[in-house]
Formats: structure tokens, sequence, C-alpha cells
């Protein structure tokens, strides 16, 4: 069953940061299987809707979204995010 990883930034502290986490994030989570599906502001929000970034990964499975996370790979692209970011991320079991 596919899993999606489901990422908001609640608040950008650092766009230099940020730019070096995208530059390792990115590859690392294609690396791991993940398709990103939608990345970027929001066009329309409603209801307690946030204006904030979001990123929506699918992945094959909730183990595979796990296994990208806990990477080398992607453990250094954290590294370099260094607190640039507040974020909310959660991997979701499809339905």
């Amino acid at each position: 069953m596919p899993a999606y990883w489901i990422s908001n930034y609640r608040e950008i502290l650092d766009a230099d940061k940020l730019a070096a986490y995208a530059a390792l994030a990115g590859p690392a989570l294609v690396e791991a299987g993940g398709k990103f599906l939608a990345r970027g502001m929001p066009e329309q929000v409603y209801e307690a809707g946030l204006e904030q970034r979001s990123v929506l990964i699918e992945f094959e499975s909730v183990e595979a979204a796990v296994a990208a996370h806990d990477s080398a790979a992607y453990q250094e692209a954290l590294a370099a995010l260094d607190g640039g970011a507040v974020r909310d991320l959660r991997i979701v079991p499809g339905a």
C-alpha cells in the first residue's frame, strides 16, 4: 500500500540553509523511491488552512518512507537544514 510523506513548512528561518537542504534532500528522497507529487505554496486555502509551503511525496509503503527518512543521505540533508525551518512532517498510509 502506498504511503505519503507530508511536510508543511510553518516558518522558514534561514533561506540559505533551506536551499542547502533542498539540494541534498530531493535527490536522496528520489533515490529512496520517493515520487514528488506536489510542492510549493498553496494556490488556495480553506477553513483553517495556512499559507505555508507544503511538500507531498509518494512512497511504495510506510516502511519505505521511514527508511528514506532514516537514510544516511537524508540525514545529511537534515544536518544541512540545521534549524533553518520549522516543519511539520508526517508519514500517512494510503487509503
